[in-house]
């Protein structure tokens, strides 16, 4: 596990996202996401039990869900917090910087 956000990152040929377990206690999961370039497959939503606020560190992302016509653009500093089952796909990453997401996956309230 990395001691900090910016260790250890994928080159950005990397073909996958990486993801990262930074804390994990009950009901309480922290990670951080690294992605090149990298995007939600065409179709593919994500549909979490669990809430999820996530805020990008570096990089740049388009985020959509599924009840918005237009995606977010998120830039360093851009946060959301996603309630459980709200649908929701990453249109894009940067692909000429690393894409550094720092997530927390909680029970929803």
């Amino acid at each position: 596990m990395p001691d900090n956000l910016f260790a250890n990152l994928p080159p950005l040929a990397s073909k996958e996202e990486v993801f990262t377990t930074l804390l994990t206690e009950p009901g309480l999961t922290v990670q951080r996401i690294v992605s090149t370039g990298q995007s939600s497959p065409p179709g593919f939503w994500y549909d979490q039990p669990e809430a999820e606020w996530v805020v990008l560190i570096s990089g740049e992302a388009l985020l959509r869900f599924e009840d918005e016509s237009e995606a977010r653009r998120l830039h360093p500093g851009s946060y959301i917090d996603i309630a459980a089952g709200r649908r929701h796909r990453v249109d894009w990453t940067a692909p000429d910087t690393p894409t550094v997401w720092l997530a927390i996956h909680r029970p929803n309230v």
